[in-house]
């Protein structure tokens, strides 16, 4: 078995970097796949990398995947697809139903990728950047759907007016997923709604199903004399990894080795990397943090997507949003997600106005969420007493400081926006490393400048 990538080089704002160079979970994309592949077949070697998709003519007459490297799928789907193409025995392409509500609320919005088609009955689909070749190059490729099976779950009530009248905020968790990152927003997706979330949604069925291991579940908690949510089994910890006693961790969770837990810290169903510090009554829930990432006291993150060495310093509140790699956020920020002032329901009332983020191109959309948080880029410097809007984005390499001026972000900010410009030569310290795609010219005379 071979695989062999498509490149896709766009650079996604505001981290100004290809999707397949950003963390997603608390692994790089590129990283992810590796291991995934690793997972899924005993030996799978690279047989190499296009640019161009008619370059996958030049594949060898043997067994071979073809992914396009900024396509994010989890293991579940690459294990359905690849047992369904192989037992077609004919070159195949990966595809999602068209009306699958996941696909619908996650995958489409913001997204230029997906190819719409029509299945062997006539149902609509969209074809994905993923096939699989038997015997090496063929032009004649039939679709393999994939369905989500997805659930659609609350996670907290609410008032009406924020709920469209249904009592809950809810989420489609699935069984499967795929999407392509191609805006901050996707990465949020799959590090949280298809990766933390829908893998406690995935582990509750399973109990379900399953009642040998709910009563290994429960001896469990007996022999630890433990709640059952907070045992070994469902909280698995890396080597070196110090946690106080009164910190209290429910599953499932996973935390990497040399980790730091201190007392009163509160994590529930998180992916956490190694190396990483989390200081004294600090909140984490339905988040992912990557390797040596440090919160001080009484951080919180909720449905929040940290990358590499970042700080949330604090008394700072992050909510659905994803901060980039070697970034510190400030004490007392406010990412807030959610529109105060709603739109005429044609039911009659009000109802709450759908946030628009940033497509890959720089248009904006709607999400089609009702809450959803900001985005801050690689190598940013967040001040004190900042309040950022729902959907806004600070981009990579920008500086701010809270002033009477700048204390409510409204809008995105660019680099060219960055306070640390108006300092002269002290501002010159701060270099730029991020550049946009029309830019790239800049990221290697930074370094040069080193």
């Amino acid at each position: 078995m071979y695989r062999y990538i498509l490149e896709d080089t766009r650079r996604i704002p505001p981290f100004n970097q290809p999707a397949s160079e950003l963390t997603v979970g608390i692994a790089p994309l590129k990283i992810h796949h590796e291991n995934l592949f690793a997972e899924v077949f005993d030996k799978c070697d690279l047989g190499g990398v296009f640019q161009r998709s008619e370059a996958m003519q030049q594949i060898a007459p043997s067994e071979a995947v073809v992914y396009r490297d900024s396509l994010w799928f989890d293991h579940e789907f690459l294990e359905y697809f690849i047992a369904h193409a192989r037992a077609t025995k004919q070159a195949c392409r990966a595809a999602v139903p068209a009306d699958d509500r996941a696909i619908k609320t996650y995958a489409l919005p913001l997204t230029r990728s997906f190819v719409p088609a029509v299945d062997a009955r006539g149902n609509a689909i969209y074809l994905t950047d993923l096939w699989y070749f038997p015997r090496g190059y063929s032009d004649q490729v039939v679709p393999v759907v994939v369905p989500s099976d997805s659930k659609e779950k609350g996670f907290y009530s609410v008032p009406d007016f924020m709920a469209q009248d249904r009592g809950d905020l809810t989420h489609h968790l699935t069984a499967r997923a795929l999407l392509s990152i191609e805006s901050w927003v996707h990465i949020y997706y799959a590090s949280v709604i298809f990766g933390v979330f829908s893998r406690g949604h995935r582990f509750e069925e399973y109990v379900k199903s399953h009642n040998f291991y709910a009563l290994k579940l429960l001896w469990r908690g007996i022999l630890e004399q433990k709640q059952v949510l907070t045992t070994s089994e469902v909280v698995r910890v890396g080597k070196d990894t110090v946690i106080d006693p009164s910190a209290i961790i429910s599953g499932p969770t996973t935390i990497g080795d040399n980790c730091f837990i201190g007392p009163g810290v509160v994590i529930d169903n998180c992916a956490i990397g190694n190396d990483v510090s989390i200081s004294q009554g600090c909140q984490l829930m339905l988040s992912t943090v990557a390797n040596n990432c440090f919160l001080p006291f009484r951080a919180s993150l909720f449905m929040t997507a940290m990358m590499e060495n970042s700080i949330v310093a604090q008394n700072t509140c992050l909510q659905m949003c994803v901060i980039g790699r070697n970034s510190f956020v400030g004490a007392g920020n406010t990412f807030t997600d959610f529109r105060l002032l709603g739109e005429p329901d044609p039911r009659g009332g009000v109802m709450p106005r759908p946030i628009r983020a940033a497509s890959i191109h720089g248009e904006t959309e709607e999400v089609g969420q009702v809450v959803l948080g900001g985005a801050v880029g690689h190598n940013c410097r967040i001040g004190s007493g900042m309040i950022i809007f729902p959907g806004r984005m600070i981009e990579s390499d920008v500086v701010l400081f809270a002033s009477p001026s700048r204390r409510v972000i409204a809008r995105n900010v660019t680099y060219e926006e960055s306070d640390h410009h108006a300092l002269g030569q002290e501002g010159g310290v701060h270099h730029r490393q991020f550049p946009r795609q029309d830019e790239a010219h800049l990221e290697e005379e930074a370094w040069t400048s080193w």
